[in-house]
């Protein structure tokens, strides 16, 4: 994974640290990009990725927002979000989703959700493009 620190401007978790790491990313679209408001970010190949923030410092997150948008390729994508308050070894499941994305219509996938996760260590994001052709990409990762 590729490794980039930066300092988070989201929803409340404003002045937090988190260290990014990413399976793979394409030099035009990077992941802290994507996370401080800009571009989307876009994997460097082809295949499952995984988006990992880890903390400095614990942190309590009580919403999770995403958006992810595809515009040329009808696919069934999957995602697994996992969160820890310890090591890497005791990453919990926190939900599974399943969207199917069509250029004709339906092009844009956002979820938000409610949590309650207390003393967070790390989330991690992966996403399963659901087809050998295609590229992982995130348009919003935000934290509250």
């Amino acid at each position: 994974m590729e490794r980039t620190s930066f300092n988070a401007g989201w929803w409340v978790l404003t002045e937090r640290v988190a260290e990014v790491a990413v399976t793979s990313e394409d030099p035009d679209h990077p992941v802290d990009a994507m996370l401080s408001g800009g571009r989307e970010w876009r994997a460097g190949e082809t295949g499952e990725q995984t988006i990992r923030l880890t903390f400095g410092e614990p942190q309590n997150v009580s919403r999770i927002f995403l958006r992810f948008v595809e515009k040329e390729l009808e696919r069934t994508q999957e995602f697994f979000l996992g969160w820890t308050g310890g090591d890497e070894k005791s990453f919990r499941n926190l939900l599974r989703q399943q969207w199917t994305f069509s250029p004709q219509g339906a092009t844009e996938e956002v979820e938000q959700y409610n949590v309650d996760l207390p003393a967070v260590r790390a989330i991690e994001l992966t996403i399963r493009p659901g087809r050998p052709d295609a590229i992982a990409s995130l348009a919003e990762f935000k934290l509250a």
